[in-house]
């Protein structure tokens, strides 16, 4: 199990510039929807890759479903070189990703962006609209599920304003 307020301790914690997407961001907007993962954008400046490394490496970050004992380096180099990584931590499952379909890159995403409190930890979270066009453009089935009920979110947040 993620243990997701530990987990985004850390990235903020190392000030880490990262948006969280996916399926947290759909519970920060009312989604009924449990997920197993945290999915976050992230930016790719040098920077950012060092305080990503260091925020993550004392849980040990490993390619999610890759073999055990193939060899890994978690370093800025490694994220450098690559762009998207699911990763198993010792506060589990992480989706690090540079670019996301329908929203690009971190710089590109902020503008589609909410500050909420998750956890206890005030993170940038990509708003309810961008996040129904993110859905949409991953085209996965559990993606297309979650829309429905991400689209009466919005209709209800549309009535109370």
């Amino acid at each position: 199990m993620t243990n997701f307020p530990a987990m985004l301790r850390a990235l903020q914690d190392a000030g880490v510039e990262f948006i969280v997407i996916g399926g947290l961001a759909a519970t920060a907007h009312g989604s009924a929807r449990s997920t197993l993962d945290l999915d976050v954008v992230y930016s790719r400046s040098s920077e950012n890759l060092e305080r990503l490394v260091a925020a993550l490496q004392p849980y040990h970050p490993y390619l999610r479903g890759a073999p055990p004992g193939l060899p890994f380096r978690w370093d800025a180099a490694t994220l450098k070189r690559g762009l998207n990584f699911t990763l198993i931590t010792d506060l589990g499952a992480l989706d690090v990703l540079g670019e996301v379909a329908g929203g690009g890159s971190y710089e590109a995403l902020s503008a589609f962006c909410v500050t909420l409190e998750l956890f206890g930890t005030r993170c940038l979270c990509v708003e309810l609209e961008k996040l129904i066009e993110l859905k949409r453009a991953a085209g996965r089935p559990k993606d297309f599920e979650a829309i429905a009920e991400l689209e009466r979110l919005r209709e209800i947040q549309e009535e109370t304003l």
